[in-house]
């Protein structure tokens, strides 16, 4: 188990990396305020939470569909995070801005390794 570990966790992260510099590519290029983005990913990320919290207590599998979900909505959260560091946050905020972005890409990392470990299952 650990040498399965020990070879896929780069090709984790370089999923990650690679989905992460495309989705800041999109937002640099365009140039657009994904701000629209914020109530949707409020709402979703209350059902996700919903959805973890019933599944703890109630005690089902949240699957390989429920990960892939995350997913999207870890690459949501990137292009609205992002959006707002070009478009919203002021210089003096670096901390904040560094902070709300490395959440949403360690989200994608977490959410793409289980994806992958629950369809080697």
């Amino acid at each position: 188990m650990e040498a399965i570990i020990g070879t896929t966790i780069p090709v984790f992260i370089g999923l990650t990396l690679v989905l992460f510099g495309g989705l800041t590519a999109i937002v640099l290029t365009t140039k657009s305020d994904f701000s629209f983005l914020g109530p949707i990913l409020a709402i979703a990320g209350m059902v996700a939470l919903g959805f973890i919290v019933c599944s703890i207590f109630i005690g089902f599998n949240l699957g390989t569909l429920f990960s892939g979900a995350m997913i999207v909505f870890a690459g949501g959260a990137i292009l609205y995070d992002t959006s707002n560091i070009l478009h919203h946050y002021r210089t003096d905020q670096h901390v904040a801005a560094s902070l709300s972005l490395f959440a949403s890409v360690a989200l994608l990392f977490w959410y793409i390794l289980r994806f992958i470990m629950s369809m080697r299952d």
